[in-house]
């Protein structure tokens, strides 16, 4: 979709939510100087959907929709004129307090965002575990999810032994990858690639 004046500036203002990008920030700006009401409804639901491949990280929310909205309600700076999906009133708190998005190691839980809540709660269940086939199984569930994430979050750090490094840290030692044995699922990173295979299935 071709938008106008959503050429880059010299003088840039300041972002609303810099988590999210300038080109974000310009299309919500797009979106709030249209005239129909109809054409801000379409161009907001649009960019609603891109904001979550911005942070998919808070798919891990079971409200994560709703926060989608609650951000982009304020990255129109209370401008945009649609019909909400929900009522974003209560969207003025998440200014006043540290986002939901935690700095890692600033928290006693989340201390890698790019991990997430669950697979915090799946380290904590792996160090309850005794040795057996059933830990066996969830280390490897647990393993290949943790370099898809890091994969998802272009961290440039899909190596094994980070992966390794990373779950003997957050099991305090207990799950230790012996990667001379340990085979990871093959990881697709092209994901234009996955999307026209799925479109041929169809």
């Amino acid at each position: 979709m071709e938008i106008k004046g959503l050429d880059y500036n010299t003088q840039r203002e300041p972002l609303m939510m810099p988590e999210y990008g300038r080109e974000i920030q310009k299309m919500v700006d797009y979106a709030v100087s249209l005239a129909d009401r109809a054409e801000r409804q379409a161009c907001a639901e649009a960019i609603v959907r891109m904001m979550a491949t911005k942070v998919p990280q808070l798919r891990e929310n079971a409200d994560y929709e709703r926060t989608l909205w609650d951000h982009l309600y304020l990255i129109s700076r209370r401008e945009l004129d649609i019909e909400w999906p929900y009522d974003v009133k209560a969207a003025e708190k998440i200014l006043d307090k540290p986002s939901p998005m935690q700095i890692p190691g600033k928290g006693d839980r989340v201390r890698l965002r790019h991990y997430g809540h669950l697979l915090e709660e799946m380290f904590d269940k792996l160090k309850a575990m005794p040795e057996g086939d059933e830990r066996d199984e969830l280390t490897r569930m647990v393993a290949n999810q943790m370099k898809r994430d890091l994969t998802t979050w272009g961290h440039g750090s899909m190596d094994d032994e980070k992966v390794a490094s990373d779950l003997a840290r957050f099991t305090d030692g207990k799950i230790q990858l012996d990667l001379n044995t340990f085979r990871f699922d093959k990881i697709s990173t092209g994901g234009s690639g996955d999307n026209q295979r799925r479109k041929k299935r169809k």
